[in-house]
């Protein structure tokens, strides 16, 4: 069984027992609910919704929260001496699937 969820304004394919890294707000060890499922499968045929399948709920963990790598951002103007350098790291959450509930 498998699910596609929607977490954060990306969509993640998983099934029961996958680590996810999604933007989640929630502690360690707190229980977080996914019910935004825009297609389900069960067996060789997938439940498709319009917009979610009704009914249909993800449940899972947050296991931890982190940085990503950092990503450079170097902005730069010919001639005008203008240099600038920036970083940025994207934080995330560890989510682990535990239970996916279709209709």
């Amino acid at each position: 069984m498998y699910a596609i969820i929607e977490a954060g304004g990306k969509q993640f394919r998983v099934s029961e027992g996958d680590v996810i890294r999604c933007d989640v707000a929630g502690q360690a060890g707190e229980d977080v609910v996914f019910d935004r499922v825009p297609l389900a499968g069960r067996g060789t045929k997938p439940i498709v919704g319009t917009p979610t399948v009704e009914g249909a709920k993800v449940t899972g963990t947050v296991l931890r929260h982190g940085k990503g790598r950092k990503i450079l951002v170097f902005k730069y103007k010919p001639k005008k001496r203008v240099r600038k350098l920036t970083g940025h790291r994207q934080p995330f959450a560890e989510v682990k699937i535990t239970k996916i509930e279709l209709p």
